[in-house]
C-alpha cells in the first residue's frame, strides 16, 4: 500500500491517547478505536507511521500490531490470554535442566539458578527444577499465585508479556524481564543458553543466528512496548 498521509500526530484523547494521520484518529485493524494508555505509547505508535516509506511495510509495525491485539482480541476476553501464559509454567524453560553429571547442567546452575530464585523471592513461589525431560507439575499454590500476578496486567501489558514469554518459552523471563532494574540482555541470553551452548561446541549456522537477531529484535520491541504501556 501506498503511503498515504503526511502528518503524524498524537492527541489526548477520552482519557487516553491517539495516533492522528493527517488529522484523523486511527483505528484498530478490527475497526475499533485504537485509544491508547499512555503519552508513551502513542509516541512509540506514531513513530512507526513516521518511519515508514512511500510504501507502507506490514512489518515494521510491530507496537500498531500489539496495540491492535491488545485491544481487538484481549480486551473483551483476557482469560485464553491468561491462561495460555500460565501454562508456561509447566514447561519453563529455566526449569528443565540437564543431568547433574553432564557438563551442561552445570552451567545450567550458574546461569539459571541466580534467575529463578530471585523470581522466586519477587513472586512468593516455589518452582519445580527438572533434570531431564520428564514433567512435574508445579505447585497448585504457585499457580494460584501467579495466576492473580497475570490478573492484575492490563491488555496492553498481557499482550507484551505473551511476546515475551512465547519468544523465551519461559514466563519465568518473560515476568522478570518487566522489572525496573532487570538486565534484558542477560534474561534474553539465559532464554537461549542451550542455542548458545550449542554453537560454542559445534559453531555458528547463518540461518539460525538470522533468526536469532529477529527473535531479538522482537524481544526487545516488546519490552519497550510494555514500558511505553506503565509510563
Amino acid at each position: 500500500m501506498k503511503r498515504f498521509y503526511s502528518e503524524v500526530a498524537i492527541a489526548g484523547e477520552n482519557e487516553g491517547w491517539t495516533v492522528r494521520l493527517d488529522g484523523r484518529a486511527i483505528k484498530t485493524q478490527g475497526g475499533q478505536p485504537q485509544l491508547l494508555p499512555t503519552r508513551a505509547l502513542a509516541e512509540l505508535l506514531a513513530a512507526e507511521w513516521r518511519g515508514q516509506g512511500e510504501t507502507l511495510d506490514p512489518k515494521r509495525f510491530v507496537h500498531r500490531d500489539l496495540a491492535d491485539y491488545a485491544i481487538d482480541v484481549i480486551a473483551p476476553d483476557p482469560a485464553p490470554v491468561r491462561a495460555n501464559l500460565l501454562a508456561y509454567v509447566e514447561t519453563d524453560t529455566l526449569c528443565y535442566r540437564a543431568d547433574p553429571d553432564e557438563p551442561f547442567w552445570r552451567r545450567q546452575q550458574q546461569q539459571w539458578e541466580p534467575l529463578v530464585a530471585g523470581f522466586e523471592a519477587r513472586e512468593g513461589v516455589v518452582l519445580e527444577r527438572v533434570s531431564g525431560v520428564i514433567h512435574r507439575p508445579q505447585r497448585a499454590e504457585t499457580l494460584a499465585t501467579l495466576g492473580e500476578r497475570l490478573g492484575r496486567f492490563s491488555p496492553f501489558g498481557l499482550a507484551a508479556l505473551e511476546t515475551l514469554t512465547s519468544l523465551a518459552a519461559s514466563l519465568c523471563v518473560g515476568l522478570s524481564v518487566l522489572d525496573p532494574e532487570a538486565d534484558a540482555r542477560a534474561l534474553w541470553d539465559a532464554a537461549n543458553l542451550e542455542e548458545d551452548w550449542q554453537i560454542e561446541n559445534w559453531g555458528a549456522d547463518e540461518e539460525a543466528q538470522q533468526r536469532r537477531e529477529l527473535r531479538t529484535g522482537q524481544f526487545l520491541a516488546a519490552l519497550d512496548f510494555a514500558r511505553a504501556a506503565k509510563s
